[in-house]
């Protein structure tokens, strides 16, 4: 039987305490029907004896303690899932906003997922292309893997985060293919911007999009990356599908633990986040993955800016303890109108090799990606030594290394968001770029793939 209590004790920011309660469990779902029969949700944060802390969604202004009640309704939060979620847009906590119909669940789930055992996972090695030269030939990303973006204030992430969800797509297979994508405390027109290009291109017939919007509750933040990975499970686990799930601003998402960690009057740790922050990253980045007996998988791209830059902050440098590499967008390269600005040297991909190669992409893939990493670090370097020294200080092999750097950047870096570029394509692009350096320089390939590959010089 469901109690309703109208015990609140006190009110600070977005938490409420309740005074006198039995049977209650952590993270169960609460009601707060307030003196003007509106009805809000919450979540229980704490147990203590006969007190509950919780946390209310949708912020506790206008709360009057005495005449509100409060209803623990046995469950923790869910979402009802169906296949009729393709193609439609939610709130931060999993209510339709795209004035489409409710949708009538297959079955409810708990957003806080289960636990998946490690020894049912399946080591991931399947490649998703994604149309960016920069992250399938260098930093190459595979099916159930967690690769991040870090970007920074004002860089385009959220232009590369569209892209990628445009573009995606698992080759050499039938197997349905669909896009995840949760803003987390985004602006209206970042949101405007994601959906009208969903739509525009049609990515939206084959996406599940949460929006969470600035203005929105912090509180609710803490529930939509959930809401998404939720939905992500159901469709991969339960229905074959391999899914790619983008989120979008993992900053926030953190701010806001930070927020109600401050209204817990926790003590802080690290930037005055939470101590728990890494376990709690944790529980959302495990999600990603395949489990041996099922076809789908869960790939995970989640972006987050780094404040000030700083790669040591404790956002990305947690979330890079967590994930198998990184993604780094560059200011530099932003200035000087590289599209997207993905700075490739200090990026990675711990799991690129195991996407890598014959029948999965192409036998050249993995001896091309090594010859062009070390060629734009020999190219950066001689540039950055002309600079200092002149041109004249430089020898002819460092010359065509910089020259190399120059047209490395400027032709297969900045190919701009439109361009889908296949894995082919990409490695094509790299050989005729690899043709400018002497032969006597590639000394990474070997020669048989650079009589078959290698382009003759014009």
């Amino acid at each position: 039987m469901i109690k309703e209590y109208k015990t609140i004790g006190e009110v600070v920011g977005p938490l409420m305490a309740v005074d006198k309660v039995a049977g209650v469990k952590y993270e169960e779902l609460i009601e707060v029907r307030l003196q003007t029969g509106e009805m809000r949700k919450g979540q229980v944060l704490e147990i203590s004896e006969d007190k509950a802390l919780v946390q209310i969604f949708e912020g506790t202004g206008g709360i009057n303690l005495k005449d509100s009640a409060v209803r623990f309704l046995g469950h923790p939060l869910q979402l009802g899932v169906s296949l009729d979620m393709i193609g439609r847009t939610f709130d931060g906590l999993g209510r339709p906003k795209d004035n489409g119909p409710e949708i009538l669940p297959e079955k409810m789930l708990d957003i806080n997922g289960e636990v998946i055992n490690p020894m049912a996972r399946d080591y991931p090695d399947e490649f998703i292309q994604t149309g960016i030269s920069s992250i399938d030939h260098l930093n190459t990303l595979v099916r159930g893997q967690k690769l991040p973006v870090f970007s920074g204030s004002g860089l385009p992430h959220k232009e590369l985060a569209a892209q990628i969800a445009r573009q995606a797509a698992v080759l050499n297979t039938d197997d349905d293919f669909a896009v995840v994508f949760a803003g987390i405390g985004i602006t209206f027109e970042e949101a405007e911007y994601f959906m009208e290009d969903f739509r525009k291109t049609g990515a939206i017939d084959r996406s599940v999009v949460f929006m969470n919007l600035a203005n929105d509750p912090a509180i609710e933040r803490i529930a939509t990356p959930r809401m998404a990975l939720t939905a992500a499970e159901y469709l991969a686990y339960e229905k074959g599908m391999h899914v790619l799930v983008i989120m979008t601003d993992m900053t926030n998402y953190c701010e806001a633990l930070r927020e109600i960690s401050a209204a817990r009057r926790e003590v802080p740790g690290r930037r005055g986040y939470p101590g728990y922050l890494y376990t709690n990253l944790a529980t959302l980045y495990e999600r990603a993955g395949r489990i041996k007996g099922l076809k789908g998988s869960v790939t995970q791209i989640p972006i987050l800016t780094m404040p000030e830059d700083d790669k040591t902050h404790p956002i990305p440098d947690l979330t890079g303890y967590i994930t198998e590499g990184q993604i780094i967008l560059s200011r530099d390269l932003y200035k000087s109108g590289i599209k997207p600005p993905i700075d490739v040297l200090p990026s990675l991909s711990r799991l690129k090799d195991k996407g890598t190669g014959p029948g999965k992409t192409r036998e050249d893939h993995a001896a091309t990606m090594n010859q062009l990493f070390s060629a734009y670090a020999q190219g950066k370097q001689a540039k950055e030594l002309a600079v200092v020294l002149g041109d004249s200080a430089l020898s002819e092999v460092d010359k065509i290394y910089a020259q190399f750097a120059e047209r490395f950047e400027t032709e297969y870096v900045n190919q701009g968001y439109e361009t889908n570029r296949s894995i082919t394509e990409t490695l094509d692009l790299g050989w005729q770029l690899l043709s400018i350096l002497p032969k006597t320089e590639l000394k990474r390939i070997k020669d048989d793939m650079i009589e078959k590959y290698l382009p003759e010089k014009g």
